[in-house]
């Protein structure tokens, strides 16, 4: 009888330290999905509209919304930047303020045309690409979290309506977050 718990008390204890080796900020590469978007070596993570799940509501463009899965490796502070296609590059048409969020960290401003890209490859003529500074997050955690964009300038490419006025000038296209650089 005693060996028997014995055996049991060191067969618990082995699970216990193996489980409590595998800490869940690790990544497991092997449980992916396969839709997550992986953070670069460099820090920067990078969500392209075309890579999320989207909604959109036409009639209420002000829900439209766009979200992805994310691997976050590094924890620290990010500037947050949205890049827009513009034909006005003095004003990229946002009627209200874009929301970002990832865990309980929230960013809420109207962009504006913080740079201007001439060359990019992410827009053709007559678009340009505008770059918008959000703001500044701290992440603490890592692991696999959800990045959520709330935007009416997040369109649906088969959208043809020309109901919203900002709609033919101004269209979200990413969201980076950048490492913040220590002095």
């Amino acid at each position: 009888m005693k060996k028997s718990i014995l055996v049991w008390t060191v067969v618990i204890g082995l699970s216990f330290l193996y489980s409590c080796s595998n800490s869940t900020s690790k990544v497991d590469k092997g449980n992916r999905h396969g839709n997550e978007i992986v953070q670069k070596e460099d820090g920067t993570i990078s969500l392209n509209l075309d890579k999320a799940d989207c909604y959109s509501d036409m009639l209420n463009p002000s829900v439209n919304t766009a979200e992805w899965s994310v691997v976050v490796s590094k924890s620290g502070r990010y500037n947050v930047w949205l890049s827009s296609a513009t034909k006005d590059t003095t004003s990229l048409n946002y009627k209200s303020k874009v929301l970002v969020s990832i865990q309980d960290h929230r960013l809420e401003g109207r962009p504006d045309c913080d740079r201007i890209i001439l060359d990019s490859k992410d827009v053709s003529y007559p678009y340009f690409r505008a770059d918008s500074f959000m703001g500044s997050m701290y992440i603490q955690d890592t692991g696999v979290f959800n990045i959520q964009v709330i935007s009416e300038q997040i369109i649906p490419d088969d959208y043809k309506g020309s109901d919203m006025s900002g709609a033919e000038l101004s269209k979200l296209l990413s969201v980076s977050f950048t490492p913040e650089k220590r002095n």
